[in-house]
C-alpha cells in the first residue's frame, strides 16, 4: 500500500521531463526521482572500472550507492551511450527496480524516466509522456551543454548531437527488457512548442483531474 499518489513521467533524452517531473514534484509536494541517473550512474561505474559496458553490470548495480547518482560527471555523451547499453541488460534493469518501487512507498512520488508507466509502476496514479523532435530535443541538449549556437561548427555538432539522440530512441526502443514505449493509459504532450511553464500547466490540469481532491 502506497502513502501517496505516483507519478509516472516518461519519454526520450531532453524532451523536457525531467524539467517537468521536477517542478510537478515541487508543486504537488511529492518526492522527485529521476531514474537516468541511477544508470547513467551503473554506466560510469562500469566506465571507470575500465570495462565494456555492453558487458554484465548487474554488480555495478546491485552495489550503487546515492553518492553515485550525485557525481557532476553523468551527463557528457559518454555516460548516455553507457547508460543506453548497461539499461538493455534485463538483470541491470531488475536490479534497480525495487531500488525505484521502494522510493515511492512511504509518500508516493514523482519518477521521470523511459519505462516508469509501463514497466516500474504500470498502476501508477498518473501517466505522462513527454516528446518532441530530435531536432528540439539536439538544441535544448545543445544549450543545457552552454555550447553557442553561433560556434562555426555548431551546426555539425547539432547534427551529430541529434544522431546520436535518434539512435539512442532505437536502442530505448528496441531492447527486448522494458522498452521505452508510451503506455496504453497515458496523456501524451508534445513540447516543440512549449515552454516549459506550459508544459507544466498542461500537466497539472491532467493531474488534477486524474486525482481530483487527492492533490491540492
Amino acid at each position: 500500500m502506497r502513502g501517496g499518489p505516483v507519478l509516472a513521467v516518461d519519454g526520450p533524452a531532453a524532451a523536457g521531463k525531467g524539467t517537468l517531473a521536477k517542478r510537478l514534484a515541487a508543486e504537488l509536494n511529492l518526492p522527485y526521482l529521476d531514474t537516468g541517473l541511477l544508470y547513467r550512474a551503473v554506466g560510469r561505474l562500469v566506465l571507470d572500472a575500465g570495462q565494456d559496458p555492453a558487458a554484465p553490470a548487474e554488480d555495478f548495480a546491485r552495489r550503487l550507492t546515492a553518492d553515485d547518482t550525485q557525481r557532476k560527471d553523468l551527463r557528457t555523451q559518454e555516460v548516455a551511450r553507457a547508460a543506453s547499453l548497461v539499461a538493455a541488460q534485463p538483470a541491470v534493469r531488475s536490479a534497480l527496480v525495487d531500488t525505484q518501487r521502494r522510493f515511492a512507498q512511504a509518500r508516493g512520488g514523482v519518477l521521470d524516466g523511459r519505462d516508469i508507466g509501463t514497466a516500474i509502476f504500470p498502476d501508477a496514479d498518473v501517466k505522462l509522456f513527454i516528446t518532441a523532435s530530435p531536432a528540439t530535443r539536439a538544441l535544448r541538449r545543445f544549450l543545457q551543454l552552454g555550447e553557442d549556437p553561433a560556434a562555426d561548427d555548431a551546426k555539425a555538432r547539432l547534427a551529430e548531437m541529434e544522431a546520436a539522440l535518434k539512435a539512442r530512441d532505437a536502442a530505448d526502443a528496441g531492447r527486448e527488457a522494458a522498452p521505452m514505449q508510451v503506455a496504453d493509459d497515458a496523456v501524451v504532450i508534445e513540447t516543440d512548442t512549449l515552454g516549459a511553464d506550459d508544459v507544466l500547466a498542461e500537466a497539472l490540469r491532467v493531474v488534477r483531474e486524474r486525482l481530483g481532491a487527492r492533490v491540492a
